[in-house]
């Protein structure tokens, strides 16, 4: 659905036009996966796919929602964090940012999304940081662009009860075009690094395995409470200072042990990958991609057998690196290609699920694109 389309909608249900249209993007992470909730690097950048919405102001404190996708309109007069939804996405900026101290009333939204739900890239967040922009333009709220991420982590985190990082909210908000986001998740220190695909003779090809995975589960909040853990043992406060591998390894349980490895070693390759973009170093880029896949897979367990395939056919059709994408169990795997061989890759692709009995793979390519913004 394009901007026009969802105003006309929100003129059509609530009886006036919007005040604006707003877009935020959905993100792909190039390198980088579960470092940032142990205070680490991540690196990824948004992709043209994007939550649209269009909103206007009430004059009472009542929040309208309608979905697209859904059909569904909802009224929300009580923001109470835990309540059940799609519409607990939108309604948690709104409560963050009202629990912050901001003057934030009444509001009547229209949703539309094209960012694919489940594939690791970040439908949650796109909609969050929408719904951010839009109530910072209408309640002329003064927060620059790492506070609003902030406040929507707070949201997805304290309202919906999803325990992720900040890394979604911070790239659907701050990235630019043509740039991947070098965010220290500690210090919330950002980079924009050029990612000039194009000239290097490059595409990203993004296979999304139609394998839906939910953040909110066991698996995930699992992994934290290792990480948790291992901190504990080791007598730090994040994953992020651990500054001698070997030596915390022979401290820890086998399990914790391994998914510190997975943390330790992904940090290091997001700073080696940062270092091989600067000097346009696409064949370490891709080696690194690769070995990140690896320890998803053996240290930290979050790939299953369709992201697996897929990045196997993917290196054996030619890329040049290829991983999964996202916080694991499902979801989109992403390769670094020639350009002009995205379409072979993704053929072998759709052959090895078909002969694995495997449902088919959508795919498509990524470029990467400007953060959240006003349209309209």
């Amino acid at each position: 659905m394009n901007h026009d389309e969802v105003a006309t909608t929100f003129t059509t249900l609530f009886g006036r036009p919007p005040a604006g249209v707003w877009v935020a993007p959905g993100r792909i992470n190039l390198i980088g996966e579960h470092t940032d909730y142990n205070g680490g690097f991540v690196l990824p950048f948004a992709i043209p796919q994007a939550a649209c919405l269009a909103a206007d102001v009430r004059a009472d404190e009542v929040w309208r929602f309608h979905s697209e996708q859904t059909g569904e309109t909802v009224e929300v007069d009580t923001l109470t964090p835990g309540a059940p939804g799609w519409q607990s996405y939108l309604a948690g900026v709104v409560w963050a940012l009202r629990q912050e101290g901001h003057r934030v009333g009444g509001a009547d939204f229209v949703l539309s999304s094209e960012v694919p739900l489940g594939a690791g890239l970040s439908s949650s967040a796109a909609i969050e940081c929408a719904v951010m922009i839009a109530l910072c333009d209408l309640y002329a709220l003064d927060l620059d662009l790492l506070q609003r991420a902030q406040l929507c982590q707070v949201a997805e985190n304290q309202y919906v009860g999803a325990p992720t990082g900040l890394m979604d909210q911070a790239a659907s908000t701050l990235c630019t075009a043509g740039h991947a986001l070098f965010l220290d998740c500690r210090s919330c220190a950002v980079e924009q690094v050029p990612l000039d695909l194009a000239t290097a003779g490059l595409e990203i090809l993004v296979v999304d395995t139609r394998t839906p995975h939910a953040h909110v589960d066991g698996e995930y909040v699992a992994r934290r409470a290792a990480c948790t853990r291992a901190c504990e043992i080791l007598g730090v406060p994040l994953l992020r200072d651990v500054t001698d591998l070997d030596a915390a390894l022979a401290l820890l349980p086998e399990l914790e042990g391994r998914r510190v490895r997975h943390v330790v070693t992904e940090n290091q390759r997001v700073l080696d990958t940062v270092a091989g973009l600067r000097r346009g170093d696409f064949d370490q880029v891709g080696r690194l991609m690769t070995a990140s896949h690896a320890s998803m897979r053996d240290d930290y367990e979050i790939t299953v057998a369709t992201v697996d395939l897929a990045v196997e056919t993917m290196l054996a059709s030619g890329a040049l690196g290829a991983r999964m994408t996202g916080g694991g169990f499902g979801g989109c795997v992403l390769a670094l290609v020639r350009a002009g061989t995205a379409d072979v890759v993704a053929d072998a692709v759709r052959a090895a699920f078909a002969d694995a009995g495997f449902g088919a793979p959508v795919s498509f390519g990524a470029r990467p694109s400007a953060g959240a913004r006003r349209t309209s």
